[in-house]
Parts: C-alpha cells; sequence; structure tokens
C-alpha cells in the first residue's frame, strides 16, 4: 500500500480508538427517576457523567412518554420527581 493511504487508516483508527474510550467513561453515575404529570407515571433509568447528568436524561425520557407538546414537556421536566434512587 501507498504511504498516504497507511496514513489515513492509522489516523481514522486513532479517531475511532479515542471516540470509543472516551465514551466508555460516560456511564460513572445510574439513576432511576419517576415522574407523574397529567395524572399519569413513568419510570426511567439512565446513565450518565455525573449524577445530575444521569437525573436529567431520565427525567427527560421518563416525561417524553408522559407529557404531549412541548409545553407538556417542559412543566414535566420542571416538576420533582416522585422518585430517585442512585444504581450506581
Amino acid at each position: 500500500m501507498k504511504k498516504p493511504v497507511l496514513a489515513g487508516i492509522f489516523v481514522v483508527a486513532v479517531i475511532l480508538a479515542i471516540m470509543i474510550y472516551s465514551s466508555l467513561n460516560l456511564t460513572s453515575h445510574r439513576v432511576e427517576v419517576c415522574m407523574d404529570f397529567g395524572g399519569k407515571t413513568n419510570c426511567k433509568i439512565a446513565s450518565g457523567a455525573t449524577e445530575m447528568d444521569a437525573m436529567r436524561t431520565a427525567t427527560t425520557n421518563a416525561c417524553a412518554e408522559i407529557a404531549f407538546g412541548v409545553t407538556d414537556t417542559m412543566n414535566c421536566g420542571r416538576t420533582e420527581p416522585t422518585k430517585y434512587t442512585v444504581l450506581k
């Protein structure tokens, strides 16, 4: 193979290795959040680099299934969880 092709393959391999390594460190915190909104309840588990990131993700995911429309989804996300459990 020519040197430019080998260099390109090496660069792509390094970038992929960095992406894989950095993504492995994103699940250091796991939480379960239960949300009540509009008479419905939904619980979700999420992971994140920090406990706050995991909580936001779990809250967003739980609200996505019980709130309809942008306004309801935003209002649901602003309410306090009915259950909050740190899993890891």
